[in-house]
């Protein structure tokens, strides 16, 4: 259990998002999106004691032994000026940024978390993670997550020239996003849900909280829990804000 964010101001507030895609599926789109999140990022970090990123956060991310893909500029500036401001970020990977590893930990002293954490925020415990390969099912998906995920393939991946290799990840990435469409709610047959009911069964946590599905929930678990997603940022802007008393989804408008 992390305890950074243990002794919560009861003045401030944790915030929660997820699923931003920058860069699909095209850039003018994609930098309109940018400076919407932006936006929310000027506007909820003066009362912020933390912020999550719930992964996903780029439709593609690589990194290079010297190159990282170009772009981005508006986010990571806000990134950078948030955390100089002494405010905590964590961010978590996700399935289609999971190749992210150590450039914004050094450059931005981000950390980057690749499976589900646990927080204490205040009084509540928190389980957080992206969501992707967990619950039952996706076999497919997790078959391939552990190709990616290998180091020898990573390695591999490294050594195609950056013009080459990004240009394959995204066309792998607009094939995946054409073929695969987010299915409506389905209640207690949610893999994500079934995940949280087996991890509570283990530890009891006061929220659940993931990306992945692109939908926003809020779902109980058991009688004493609530899942929250966070749902994305392509077609929508919704994030979860967090106070000592409670955490509720909310739309950022502006």
């Amino acid at each position: 259990m992390d305890l950074q964010f243990s002794d919560l101001d009861p003045q401030k507030k944790i915030y929660f998002a997820s699923d931003f895609h920058l860069g699909a599926p095209d850039r003018a789109s994609s930098l309109d999106r940018e400076k919407k999140i932006v936006r929310w990022l000027s506007e909820v970090s003066p009362s912020a004691a933390g912020i999550f990123l719930a992964g996903d956060l780029f439709d593609f991310w690589f990194e290079y032994k010297h190159v990282v893909p170009k772009g981005y500029l508006r986010f990571l500036g806000k990134l950078a000026e948030i955390k100089d401001r002494g405010i905590p970020i964590v961010i978590f990977t996700g399935n289609h940024d999971l190749w992210m590893a150590d450039y914004l930990t050094r450059e931005l002293d981000i950390p980057i978390i690749h499976q589900p954490q646990s927080f204490q925020i205040g009084p509540h415990s928190v389980h957080i993670g992206h969501g992707d390969g967990l619950g039952p099912g996706d076999k497919k998906f997790k078959f391939f997550k552990k190709i990616f995920t290998n180091g020898l393939a990573q390695w591999a991946f490294r050594w195609l020239h950056p013009d080459l290799g990004i240009w394959l990840a995204n066309k792998w990435s607009d094939h995946s996003r054409d073929t695969c469409s987010d299915p409506p709610f389905k209640g207690d047959e949610e893999w994500l849900i079934q995940y949280c009911k087996e991890v509570e069964v283990t530890a009891h946590h006061d929220f659940y909280i993931f990306g992945h599905r692109h939908l926003a929930i809020e779902a109980p678990i058991g009688t004493r829990s609530t899942y929250f997603n966070l749902g994305e940022w392509i077609n929508g802007s919704t994030y979860l804000e967090m106070t000592q008393d409670n955490a509720t989804l909310k739309t950022f408008e502006s």
